[in-house]
């Protein structure tokens, strides 16, 4: 049996773990959704796969809600609601911009500008009181980099869709920071789905007005549709606000940065591309960074 004292450390190092594990396992999922998103986008457009995925995303957190509920496992309620709805505006602008840039851009620069928020979090978090260490500014250029080596194709030009994703890499970086502090406030699941559901309702708005959704179009895209609803918002945010209760903004940034890696790995496995020497750098850079942010500031002598 173990003691108290040897109880306690296993659960502190268990309660330091969970965040980390939990977005590295969101990271996955956004990676290995990329080939699906992409996909929907040959048959629906821009607002209208955003507003199928997140009102799919929704309705999937509504029985775990229920069940949750009476399990008392999720945590103090909060004010989710107010949460939920702020999160969601910051989700669907941040969205619409990536779908919009994928359109007029190739998938290196899409993944490589989209990483910009690992280095826009912190200089946001210093603005609201959150500064980082040098061990986190270190890894924060060795993650860019790698970023860049794994993402940009030769021939990287500036085009129309270069400034919808830079759009976006910057609202994703507040999207972490709000996802930070109501995530700790109030009810993570309650908040992903009123999140979710603010974003679906946004989008159709847009859809409606500015395109043509028809049925057919939506069920010609439906396997895309529910893989990016159910996993990478239903499953995967809710797993992000819940595993940034427990890690520190910047630090989270860069762990949800595997999204790149993990996409090159699912294109490799599934589409047959072939990684490049380059990418393969950029993929050790990556890692790299997201274990250089989790070591301790200081080593405590035997």
């Amino acid at each position: 049996m173990h003691s108290l004292t040897e109880r306690g450390f296993f659960l502190k190092k268990q309660n330091r773990l969970r965040g980390p594990i939990l977005l590295a396992i969101t990271a996955f999922i956004w990676g290995t959704s990329f080939v699906a998103q992409s996909i929907g986008m040959d048959y629906i457009e821009p607002f209208t796969f955003t507003a199928a995925r997140s009102f799919v995303g929704s309705l999937v957190l509504i029985p775990v809600i229920l069940v949750l509920k009476w399990k008392k496992v999720i945590g103090k309620e909060g004010n989710w609601l107010k949460g939920g709805i702020i999160c969601g505006v910051f989700l669907f602008f941040a969205s619409v911009c990536q779908q919009f840039g994928i359109l007029y851009t190739s998938a290196g620069e899409a993944g490589f500008l989209t990483a910009l928020y690992i280095v826009i979090v912190p200089v946001l978090g210093i603005f609201m009181g959150k500064r980082a260490g040098a061990k986190v500014w270190i890894a924060v250029a060795v993650s860019l980099v790698g970023a860049f080596l794994l993402s940009v194709k030769d021939g990287f030009e500036v085009s129309r869709g270069v400034w919808w994703l830079l759009a976006c890499a910057v609202l994703f970086s507040f999207h972490i920071l709000v996802c930070d502090k109501y995530g700790s406030e109030a009810n993570p699941v309650k908040v992903s789905c009123v999140q979710f559901f603010t974003c679906g309702v946004l989008s159709l708005i847009f859809a409606l007005v500015l395109e043509t959704p028809t049925v057919y179009a939506v069920s010609d895209a439906i396997v895309p549709i529910l893989y990016c609803g159910v996993m990478s918002s239903g499953v995967a945010y809710t797993l992000q606000i819940v595993g940034q209760r427990y890690t520190q903004p910047t630090v989270a940034s860069l762990i949800l940065s595997l999204e790149s890696v993990f996409s090159a790995l699912a294109g490799w496995i599934i589409l047959n591309e072939v990684l490049s020497t380059k990418q393969l750098i950029g993929c050790v850079l990556v890692f790299t960074a997201v274990v250089l942010a989790q070591l301790p500031a200081k080593l405590k002598r035997g």
